[in-house]
This record gives C-alpha cells, sequence and structure tokens, in this order.
C-alpha cells in the first residue's frame, strides 16, 4: 500500500487517514479506559469545577498574556544580537551567550530575584530569559545560513553594509524568523510550569497543575494539560497564519 511507503503522494486523502486514526484513538480511550488515565467524563467533571470554582480560564489568560509579553522580549532581544552578530565585534559575545542554554533556573533564581520587585516581574524575566537563550541559538542559525553569494549579490546592487543586512538578513529570512518564533511560542509552555512552581505568588495555570500535581487529582491534571493543549494549538495556528499573512511568498514554495 502507497500509504506505508515512504515519501509516497497521498494527496487529499491524508486529512481522512489523520480524521481515522483520531477517531480510532478516542473510540478506544471511551471504551477500554486505561487504570492510570482518567475518563472524558471524569476528565469533564474536573475542568468544570475548576472552570467554575477556582478560575482555571482566568489563570490560563494570566499565563497566556505572560507567554506573550516573552516571546515579544525575547524575540527582541535574540534577533537583535543575531543579526548584529553578522559583524566581528559581536560574535563572539552572540556565541557566549547560547551556551546560557545549558543553565538551570535553580542556580540563577537567586539572581532574578535581586534584579526584580515583584513576582510578576520575577516570572516574566525568567521566562524571558529561558525562552531568548533557546531563540537565539536558532537565529544564530538561520543567520549564518545567509550564503556569501546572497551578499555578494547585494553588493553588485551597490548595496551598503547595513542596507544589505536589511534586505538579505531581516527581510529575507523574514519567514524563518516567524517560524522560529512560533516554535519559540511552544518552548515557553513547556517552561511555564517551571517557573510558576518557582514563583506560586503570581499563580498562573502552571501553579495550578503543580498543585493538582502534588494531590495526585489525576482527572484535574488531565483536564488543566488539554486545556493548555488546545490553547497551545490554537496559538500555533494563529502564529502560523500570521507568517502566512506576512510573507504570501511562502504559499508557493
Amino acid at each position: 500500500m502507497k500509504y506505508l511507503i515512504p515519501f509516497a503522494d497521498v494527496g487529499s486523502s491524508f486529512k481522512l487517514i489523520a480524521l481515522i486514526e483520531a477517531a480510532i484513538l478516542i473510540t478506544l480511550w471511551f471504551i477500554a479506559p486505561l487504570s492510570l488515565i482518567p475518563t472524558p467524563f471524569e476528565i469533564a467533571v474536573a475542568w468544570n469545577t475548576m472552570a467554575s470554582e477556582q478560575g482555571l480560564l482566568v489563570e490560563l489568560f494570566n499565563s497566556a498574556v505572560t507567554i506573550a509579553k516573552a516571546l515579544f522580549l525575547s524575540a527582541i532581544i535574540s534577533f537583535g544580537i543575531a543579526y548584529l552578530s553578522t559583524a566581528a565585534l559581536f560574535r563572539p559575545l552572540s556565541r557566549w551567550l547560547t551556551a546560557l542554554r545549558f543553565l538551570g533556573f535553580a542556580g540563577i533564581t537567586f539572581f532574578f530575584t535581586m534584579w526584580t520587585s515583584s513576582g510578576a516581574e520575577l516570572k516574566a524575566l525568567m521566562l524571558t530569559f529561558g525562552m531568548t537563550v533557546f531563540l537565539l541559538t536558532n537565529a544564530m542559525s538561520m543567520v549564518e545560513s545567509i550564503t556569501q553569494d546572497q551578499v555578494d549579490y547585494a553588493r553588485t546592487l551597490r548595496l551598503s553594509t547595513w542596507r544589505t543586512l536589511w534586505e538579505v538578513g531581516i527581510r529575507g529570512k523574514l519567514d524563518e524568523a516567524l517560524d522560529l518564533i512560533r516554535q519559540n511560542a511552544a518552548i515557553g509552555w513547556v517552561m511555564l510550569s517551571m517557573v510558576e512552581g518557582l514563583v506560586r505568588s503570581e499563580g498562573g495555570i502552571g501553579a495550578m497543575l503543580l498543585n493538582q500535581n502534588k494531590h495526585l487529582h489525576l482527572a484535574a491534571i488531565f483536564a488543566i494539560q488539554l486545556t493548555i493543549l488546545a490553547y497551545g494549538i490554537l496559538q500555533d495556528i494563529g502564529l502560523r497564519h500570521l507568517r502566512l499573512l506576512t510573507c504570501p511568498y511562502i504559499k508557493k514554495a
């Protein structure tokens, strides 16, 4: 069958295959639940309880705002440094900064605490740091993918060095930059529980998840995780459409 052959062209039937597989998985979940996985009914009851009594949606909104702030700041910082690394003076510094992605939050929380005056600022700063060091690594790779032929072609057009950076590095790589931002937004949600667990005074859906996990409320845990998953998928779709809207030429690629 062509559906089992690598790189085979299955055309529009791919969506049908995805729907059938999803239906099978959901059906198996209903008729043959596992002992450690709550039933859909239990998860729905837990979700309704948390949404009506514990402010689940409010906490989701607060966490989403924090993610948005950190995503914006990390994008400005990471791409700013990456573009400056095209100059020799900034290249070593950019390389050293990418190595910071190996640092854990536990060892540097003290410094962030001293630099901020509130839990909200601390949470935003820690999340921005975590997202920046990973986005910077990818942004550096994106900038380094600019070929010498592209730079030479810009020079033949008598573009200045800064204009070359704008046309080749920034405008020419805009679609890749937006895709990296979309991926970094997903990384932010992965880091969120850790950050909000360290700064529980500010709440957030990550702190709520850790509280439920501490008491082994499995239905509530799954309800929160599925809520985050649903929001994350919607966020990803939105960022993907923003990329297509900003760079319509990639539709033809």
